[in-house]
């Protein structure tokens, strides 16, 4: 086995909507997990106390898990001293990074603290990854619409830190280019709090006026799931693996991070190149299951280059885990063909009629005789989904996980009793000693069976015990109550260091004036404040318009800019039928025009 140091770090990171979380995604195996600080998180409803950070934090580095914080908003001039404050406070608590997105903050003296920049920053193309490099950020968190080619370039071109979303909600738009929630709700997508205008339901209508899709959720598209392409995804360069859902709860969260977990543990397994950034072993007391929680379906998007079904044009709902079809149905009752076992209290959904999506609750299964607490809707033939699985929702309610930490035990002889020491597989090694005298045992090999015996019950702590090793010139008598003393206090001790000797990584961003790749920046920059002004002026920017949410008249703005391809998707692609056709999308009362840049291959929603 190659040596640990020699061996490329490879991160599970996860999501915490709160502390508690936070601390079960990391007993199910995340090395990372990120969460939003008391504000400026770019989901706004999923902010912390700091305190609650603390003991996150806390928790985290015992397994040298580490915590990262969203401050991922842009900032306006009456929150940048706040901003600042929050800063130093998550330094101070001992996270290990901060996401940002407002260049603002690297105008700023901020503590020692590693940055990210959030995908809200369009880390897509690669000029951008390398100004963000040279300018002192330590790791880009790449855009979701990036193809495993173009990752691999990004990689062979910079040394920065490469995060790519493996898992869980897509924006449709580039994130960070997204202003329609804005210019319709003025709710900015950028301080977080997106409308989600792309999951409600529009038409998309040609110059004439002809209805090519009537009432779909056309910019709605399912999903991520690149379960099948993490190989890929190491090969291209991609060292940290994030799953989406900030505002995730937390059943959800230990599902999918066990899931990942699984998988990503048996490409190490095989690939002794990578090694886990975190310590201990996680053991599931389930099976892990992404259809058994919430889904819009799934697609793997761009990573293998542009496909056709991408969108959930039905609904932006969960529809979970395909059940099978309806045989036939009775005044109250139905029966469904599945391979599935329903359950009381199970939620089922299915699309009625005029294609709704409809969802009733399992009130009674009697063999194969389903109960609904309503039967209207359902007829034979009807498509069947469970959207709650009751049992396994409730096993996931209790002890799913329990994650350990392989140690060593050697008990010796000192001059005037006993030691015990313990290492951990990260080479940290504590001891306790015990005065006690030394009486040789009757009976010496029941004596050593009780010594193994007593030291291998590592109870409720973090540790499991390995190896132990009775280091003694000869056997003595050694009463059970003193053998359990001396293995709690090593613990409790080693524990107690590996909080302690845990060190966050500390990184000094040092102003420079690296050029920035272009000499002029528009709205989609996103700069709101002095501090950001005077970043982009400090590396050469001649001209700087004022971001999106700063104007007043967004008249032929673009307000979504977006791989998904609503032509491709109507067949209207270039190469095939009208290619320079005119489209609009309508949600009934304003007309939004589309306008496609082939050579690009990226559409854009316009405003009227």
């Amino acid at each position: 086995m190659m040596p640990k140091n020699d061996r490329t770090m490879v991160e599970l990171l996860c999501p915490a909507r709160e502390v508690e979380t936070g601390i079960a995604a990391i007993n199910h195996g995340a090395d990372a997990v990120y969460i939003g600080a008391p504000k400026f998180g770019a989901r706004a409803d999923a902010g912390n106390d700091v305190r609650d950070i603390e003991r996150l934090i806390a928790y985290a580095h015992r397994f040298r898990a580490r915590v990262y914080v969203t401050l991922n908003t842009i900032l306006y001039d009456n929150e940048l001293d706040e901003a600042r404050a929050l800063a130093v406070r998550m330094h101070d608590a001992g996270a290990d990074a901060l996401i940002i997105q407002d260049m603002g903050l690297l105008e700023m003296d901020l503590p020692p603290i590693p940055l990210f920049a959030s995908t809200q920053t369009h880390n897509f193309d690669i000029e951008r990854i390398q100004f963000l490099e040279q300018v002192g950020l330590q790791r880009v968190i790449l855009a979701r619409e990036l193809t495993l080619k173009q990752i691999a370039e990004i990689r062979a071109r910079t040394s920065i830190e490469l995060e790519f979303f493996v898992h869980g909600a897509l924006c449709v738009s580039f994130s960070g280019q997204c202003y329609f929630s804005q210019a319709v709700k003025d709710r900015s997508a950028n301080r977080g709090e997106c409308a989600q205008m792309c999951r409600l339901p529009y038409s998309l209508i040609d110059a004439q006026g002809n209805v090519l899709a009537s009432h779909r959720h056309l910019l709605s598209v399912k999903d991520l799931n690149l379960a099948d392409h993490l190989s890929d995804l190491l090969n291209a360069g991609i060292t940290s693996f994030k799953i989406e859902g900030r505002l995730k709860e937390i059943s959800y969260v230990k599902n999918i991070t066990a899931f990942y977990r699984s998988k990503l543990d048996a490409i190490l397994e095989e690939r002794p190149e990578f090694r886990r950034s975190s310590s201990g072993s996680t053991y599931f007391f389930f099976a892990p299951d992404p259809d058994k929680t919430f889904n819009r379906g799934y697609t793997d998007y761009f990573v293998k280059g542009r496909r056709q079904d991408i969108a959930s044009l039905r609904t932006p709902k969960s529809l979970g885990k395909l059940l099978g079809t309806v045989t036939s149905v009775s005044t109250d009752t139905f029966e469904v063909k599945t391979g599935e076992v329903l359950n009381n209290g199970d939620g089922i959904c299915f699309f009625d009629a005029n294609d709704d999506l409809c969802g009733v609750n399992v009130n009674n299964v009697a063999g194969t005789q389903i109960t609904p607490n309503d039967i209207a809707g359902i007829q034979s033939g009807t498509i069947l989904y469970r959207n709650f699985d009751h049992d396994f929702v409730k096993l996931l309610k209790g002890e799913s996980s329990s994650r350990k930490i392989a140690v060593d035990l050697t008990l010796s002889e000192t001059a005037d009793g006993f030691s015990l020491r313990v290492r951990d597989r990260d080479g940290m090694e504590v001891g306790v000693s015990i005065v006690h005298a030394k009486e040789p045992a009757k009976k010496p090999e029941a004596m050593r069976e009780t010594i193994l015996s007593q030291l291998s019950k590592a109870g409720d702590t973090i540790f499991v015990i390995s190896d132990i090793t009775v280091d003694l010139p000869s056997m003595y008598f050694i009463p059970v109550a003193v053998l359990n003393r001396l293995r709690r206090d090593c613990l409790a001790l080693l524990e107690d260091e590996r909080g302690a000797r845990y060190t966050p990584q500390r990184r000094k961003i040092i102003p420079n004036d690296v050029p920035c790749p272009l000499p002029r920046l528009d709205y989609s920059f996103n700069v709101v404040n002095n501090l950001a002004r005077r970043f982009y002026q400090r590396h050469g920017v001649e001209s700087i318009e004022d971001g999106f949410e700063l104007q007043n008249d967004h008249s032929g703005q673009v307000l979504m800019t977006m791989r998904h391809c609503l032509k491709f998707q109507a067949g209207l692609c270039r190469g095939e039928r009208g290619g320079d056709e005119i489209l609009y999308l309508s949600d009934g009362r304003t007309r939004f025009r589309l306008e496609v840049d082939c050579d690009r291959c990226v559409m854009k929603i316009i405003a009227p």
